[in-house]
């Protein structure tokens, strides 16, 4: 059997998907808690303990949505209709989670409690289909490839769009009372009805460019006894889940710190803008260079190059941004991890693919949707790592009494310097060699998985012929 190959007008159509739940996605993790604590005012210890909570319920509320879409059969397919439904409730979940309607004491932390919970539940709804679905265009391994770096090069780019216009267009749309820096509660919720209604618009236009075509429908009724074994059962989906988680959370210490370290640190909350511009441009060419590897080494090399990357231009920035405070060398050195960043996010992509490949193999069931479900998780518990390793710092030089006096002392900026620069090069470092040691789905192993699926898909349509 042939493989179906995906023509450039999908490939651009499924990307721009990804810029919408980008947009939700880095407002959330990189603005949301310095929205939190500088603009609101909310205790360091409340988000210790809810975001902890939270990813209590999506453990259980991630697979289940995942099964709820592996079960889903319409005549828009079994992806599309949800991509749609959530990116609706998520919109309109961010649109109030940034908006605090003038609320303050137990009504404004039970308010943000909820609407919390709401954005990754509903994050969820979207997220799950949505890269799910990267397995049901082709089964051909390189045009597969390509279609996750095109979706993973439109979802930096939605996140650039963030980490780069927000600390510009805050002060432009911030009214009423601003901080020293110039953003308000208002500036952000404005912003955020923005990014919601561009969420909606970008996932109907994915939705419109689309066509699923190699799909798996489960006729299974749903268990957690059932949901779970997917996810036990899959020895390399449980690893996945280890390295992704370690890698992930180092970047993300860096994504939700930044706003700290350029705002408080360095007193310049618009060099923020630079340095998300220059970490773009590697991200870009991190996703460039991956077509080029992919001649010379497999996907497990070019991902131990990208870990490898990440390490030495976060040992940079380090060196240049909290050490010696040179900014424009730590902007440079920000390239180079970023080239690392933007492929390895790709590469997991790929892996995630890879595993629902390996399930069938091994299980004989793809089980797409809860496998892609633990992205999202996994993007979650992520955050919550960083928000523990960075409320808690903040909690413990109590920089929640400085922004109130209006002056960060000394010592406070050196911990946000070392939690935004030196932190993630260790977690990174952690789950290179979790990867190295563990994950399995490479060489012969991959070939043979790939013979299976195509053979099994041969027989699959003489059958129905």
């Amino acid at each position: 059997m042939q493989d179906y190959k995906t023509t450039w007008r999908e490939k651009l159509g499924y990307g721009v998907g990804a810029v919408g739940l980008d947009l939700s996605y880095g407002l959330f993790y990189s603005y949301l808690s310095y929205y939190l604590s500088s603009v609101l005012g909310l205790k360091e210890a409340f988000l210790l303990i809810l975001t902890p909570i939270a990813r209590i319920w999506d453990g259980i509320n991630d697979p289940i949505m995942g099964t709820i879409v592996d079960s889903t059969k319409t005549k828009m397919g079994k992806y599309r209709p949800w991509i749609l439904i959530g990116a609706f409730s998520n919109a309109v979940v961010l649109s109030l989670l940034f908006t605090s309607f003038g609320m303050s004491g137990t009504r404004l932390y039970i308010y943000i409690a909820v609407m919390y919970i709401l954005w990754g539940m509903t994050n969820t709804m979207a997220d799950i289909p949505y890269w799910s679905m990267v397995p049901s265009f082709t089964n051909d391994r390189e045009d597969r490839n390509l279609v996750a770096t095109v979706a993973r090069t439109f979802s930096g780019l939605g996140q650039g769009i963030i980490t780069v216009m927000t600390p510009i267009v805050l002060p432009l749309l911030s009214s009423g009372m601003t901080t020293e820096k110039g953003y308000s509660a208002s500036g952000f919720s404005k912003w955020a009805i923005i990014c919601g209604v561009c969420l909606l618009l970008f996932s109907s236009l994915c939705v419109l460019s689309t066509k699923e075509r190699h799909v798996v429908y489960n006729t299974e009724k749903f268990s957690f006894k059932k949901m779970f074994g997917v996810i036990i059962k899959n020895d390399q989906l449980l690893w996945f889940m280890i390295f992704a988680m370690f890698s992930n959370a180092g970047w993300y210490l860096t994504s939700g710190t930044a706003v700290y370290y350029f705002t408080d640190v360095l007193e310049n909350s618009t060099a923020q803008s630079a340095f998300s511009m220059i970490g773009a441009v590697g991200s870009v060419l991190g996703l460039l260079v991956i077509p080029v590897l992919e001649k010379k080494f497999s996907n497990r090399t070019i991902y131990q190059i990208s870990l490898l990357l990440a390490i030495i231009g976060y040992v940079l920035m380090f060196i240049f941004g909290p050490v010696l405070k040179i900014t424009i060398l730590l902007d440079l050195s920000y390239i180079i991890s970023s080239i690392g960043i933007g492929s390895m996010f790709v590469a997991q992509t790929v892996f995630l693919a890879d595993i629902v490949d390996y399930g069938e193999y091994k299980l004989g069931k793809r089980n797409e949707s809860i496998t892609f479900s633990i992205k999202g998780f996994l993007q979650k518990m992520a955050y919550t790592i960083q928000t523990i390793i960075l409320f808690g710092g903040l909690g413990i030089m109590n920089y929640n009494s400085q922004i109130t006096t209006g002056s960060i002392n000394g010592e406070t900026k050196n911990v946000i310097g070392i939690i935004c620069f030196g932190v993630p090069p260790v977690l990174i470092a952690i789950s290179l060699i979790i990867f190295s040691k563990k994950f399995k789905i490479h060489g012969e192993l991959r070939q043979n998985i790939h013979d299976f699926i195509s053979a099994r898909r041969g027989e699959t349509n003489e059958s129905a012929e």
